[in-house]
Parts: C-alpha cells; structure tokens; sequence
C-alpha cells in the first residue's frame, strides 16, 4: 500500500484527492491547507482529514509521498521539507518561479533519492500522445510553434494569486513542455517580447502578452504565444493550438475545444476529455496523477523528473530576461 498526502486542498488538491479513490493499493491519508474556509470545504466534501502545514501532514500521517498542489511561488519550502523527509513527490508545474528555488527543490530531490514527477499533464492528454507517436514519421523538427492562452476570468476570478504569476509562469511550462517533449530537444536562447498595462487597471500588476521564439540544439525554432486577456465573452476560457512541421511532414492540433464547441448564455465549453464520465473522473490532470501512484506502486517510469522541470523553470526565467533587456538570452 502506497500512501500519499496532498499540500493545497483547493480545486487541483481535491481533483487529485478523488481522482486517487480506488486507486488499487493507494490511499490518500489527507490534506495540509492552511486556510481554514478551504479546509472545512476540503473535509465536507472529500471526508479526509485535513492539518494546517506540511509539517503537520507528516507528523500526523507520515505519507509516503506528498503531492505539492500550492500556487507556484510557494513550492519551495514544502518540497525541500518533504524530499528531506524522504518522501516520494508529485510537484505542480512550474517546479518553481525563480531559479534558485527550483535549484534547491532539485538539489533536495537528489540528496534524499526520492522519486519526483513534475505535472506536465499534457504528457498524458491523448491528442498531445498522439502527436508524439506521429513524430516518428515527420523527419527533422524545422519549426514549432504553441499558443496557449486565457480569457480574463482566470487571472481576475480564478487565480487569487495572479499577480504573483504570469502568462509566462501559469501557461507557458505547459506549451514549453510540448514542445521539448515532442520534438526531443532541449533550449539554447530565447527572445521575448510583452505587454502589460491592461490587467493592471484591474488590480492585477502582471504581463497581458508574453510572446516568446526558441532556439533548439538541433538548430530548429519554436514559437510560443500566452495572454491572459481573452474576452470573457467568448465560448471557452482556454485557446490551446500547436503545430510542429518536419522535413517529411506535420502535425497540428486545436486542443481548445477537442471538436465540441457550445455557445450559450448560460454556459461556457467544457472539454468533453475532461469533468466526469459515469462513476470516473476523466483527463490529463486525473491520468497523471493516476499514473504517478502507480508507478510509486510498480516502481515504473513516473514520467518528466525534477531535472526536466528545472530545465523549464530556467527556460522561462529566460524568457522574462529577454523580455526586459530586449536581447537574446541564454538558457
């Protein structure tokens, strides 16, 4: 029996908690939230206990591994301390939003051998798998390009801690993952350019627009766009399109609304591979999270490690660096 804890009791700490029911020899001991009005929330509806760190969850139960569902600036301390801990991790992409706190994860992550997956769900997002078989048959990455971006409603009502992120921090680990995982390369530079003023009159001090091109090592490029101003009036939060174009062929995919478009007053597109089918939760974010246990289980392949992710962290630190000196910036 593998036993597994979980730090954030919000929407991502909950979906993982339930998604993990039933699980064949897996069992979620309980939370850590240190809100209380999200605690109580978290207790009535999954029945688990819930403490009020981190530090409490693993004196309490003494799981053996933790899943790190907080906001992305707060990763670091729960991470170090529960790799020290000797405990396995699944950690909510980015790693980290600084350098030195994704270092640190790492260097805690390797020093206490534990084993730790990083959520880059779209690994397990059946257009993103498919994609992936199909680039055996397209030669020679030449070019690549991903846009992933919002509508207002994610950082003004979804997000409390928007302006502690960014398009390039919520977003882009995700397109900057596709793009390395598809094509088997790894960043050399970046060149950036972004926007802002429009959220900020709304309170939120953060980038609109980060757009961003990629130099590879095998001399090919990739173009990644992200916003978080796309109008609320739309028929979905999400716009999810990438593309990569070989030497023998391409592959293209619009993940926004995966061929099921509803517009209505009353309600927004959902993502038919996505929410609940019969008795079972469905999607990348279910699969991950599902495959992690098992693989804690099993002791198989957990999918992008800590190395990976760090590698992600410095390629978006990249790009704010570009952005703010206007020049091309090493990764």
């Amino acid at each position: 029996m593998v036993t597994i804890g979980i730090v954030g009791a919000g929407l991502r700490g909950r979906l993982f908690a339930e998604a993990l029911q039933g699980q064949p020899d897996v069992e979620v001991v309980g939370f850590a939230e240190p809100s209380p009005k999200v605690a109580d929330d978290a207790r009535d509806a999954t029945g688990l206990p819930v403490t009020a760190s981190h530090t409490e969850l693993l004196e309490a139960h003494n799981p053996d591994a933790v899943i790190v569902a907080t906001p992305d600036f707060a990763h670091r301390e729960i991470a170090v301390d529960v790799a020290d801990a000797g405990k396995h991790l699944l950690i909510e992409k980015p790693v980290a939003t600084t350098l030195d706190d994704a270092e640190a994860i790492a260097a805690a992550v390797h020093r206490a051998n534990v084993r730790c997956l990083v959520g880059f769900e779209n690994r397990w997002n059946p257009h993103v798998v498919q994609a992936k078989a199909a680039m055996a048959t397209l030669g020679e990455p030449i070019t690549a390009s991903a846009t992933l971006s919002n509508s207002y409603f994610v950082p003004t009502t979804m997000l409390s801690w928007a302006a502690k992120s960014s398009p390039a921090w919520f977003l882009m680990p995700h397109t900057v993952d596709l793009i390395l995982w598809l094509t088997g390369t790894k960043p050399v530079s970046v060149s950036a350019v972004g926007s802002r003023g429009v959220l900020a009159k709304r309170g939120i001090d953060t980038w609109d627009v980060v757009h961003a091109l990629i130099t590879l090592d095998d001399g090919s490029t990739a173009s990644l766009s992200s916003a978080w101003t796309l109008p609320d009036a739309g028929d979905g939060i999400v716009d999810f399109r990438f593309q990569v174009v070989g030497t023998e062929g391409s592959v293209t995919a619009d993940l926004s609304h995966q061929g099921l478009t509803v517009v209505s007053d009353k309600l927004r597109s959902a993502w038919p591979v996505g929410g609940r089918i019969g008795r079972s939760q469905v999607g990348p974010a279910v699969w991950m999270v599902q495959d992690f246990a098992a693989g804690l289980v099993d002791g198989g392949d957990l999918g992008p490690d800590i190395d990976h992710g760090v590698l992600v962290t410095r390629t978006i630190c990249a790009i704010e660096d570009a952005i703010t000196t206007g020049r091309a910036v090493s990764c």
